[in-house]
């Protein structure tokens, strides 16, 4: 087998170019892509690899690519990189099928290690069990205030908007946070996003 292709879609040429050149470092070979729609031309002549989107580009954005590639090109792990405070995007691409989104600012490893678990991932449903188990004997430790917390994470609602809807101050959520983050041995707030809706919370919107 030939080595894989990561696809890297951002209409930012610097990040962009950034991001092939970290992954050349790692030995990962890599291809550019200046807009979603350049990537969605070449879609049909790609059949393996992992796609990297920023979410937030002119004419087709990293949520429509992501679309389209889960219709199209279904066994394609995509991975969303998102802007700070994109939470909310980022728990819509998850939902949508990316296998992980990325918070910018994000550490080079960090970008590494979720390429390389995403080729891994693919078709490894044994792998991806065992730590759904593992996931949920974490979720099942959380006191019922974390749970809330998590849930809001999982909905992409902010601190303050936490806060309110569970008459706490901002600072408790930020509390709470770090304790789910140490809990469920979270290494960012995207994998603790992630492994909550592997579980399946869905982060549906809590009413009063």
């Amino acid at each position: 087998m030939t080595d894989p292709v990561i696809y890297v879609v951002d209409d930012d040429d610097a990040v962009r170019q950034s991001l092939e050149f970290l992954l050349s470092t790692a030995g990962i070979k890599s291809r550019g892509f200046e807009s979603g729609k350049a990537f969605l031309d070449a879609l049909p002549q790609i059949n393996s690899g992992c796609v990297i989107t920023d979410v937030r580009m002119p004419e087709v954005t990293g949520i429509e690519l992501l679309k389209h590639v889960r219709q199209h090109k279904p066994e394609l792990p995509v991975i969303v990189i998102t802007g700070h405070g994109d939470i909310a995007l980022a728990v819509e691409a998850m939902k949508i099928g990316a296998i992980d989104f990325l918070e910018k600012p994000f550490e080079d490893d960090t970008l590494i290690n979720a390429v390389k678990s995403a080729l891994n991932n693919v078709a490894d449903t044994g792998k991806r069990n065992a730590e759904l188990g593992d996931i949920k004997e974490k979720l099942a430790a959380l006191s019922n205030r974390e749970r809330q917390v998590l849930e809001g994470l999982v909905a992409g609602q902010p601190n303050k908007t936490i806060a309110f809807d569970l008459g706490i101050s901002p600072r408790t959520v930020e509390i709470y946070r770090a304790n789910l983050m140490t809990k469920m041995a979270a290494n960012s707030l995207s994998d603790l996003v992630r492994m909550a809706m592997l579980a399946g919370i869905l982060g549906e919107s809590r009413k009063s």
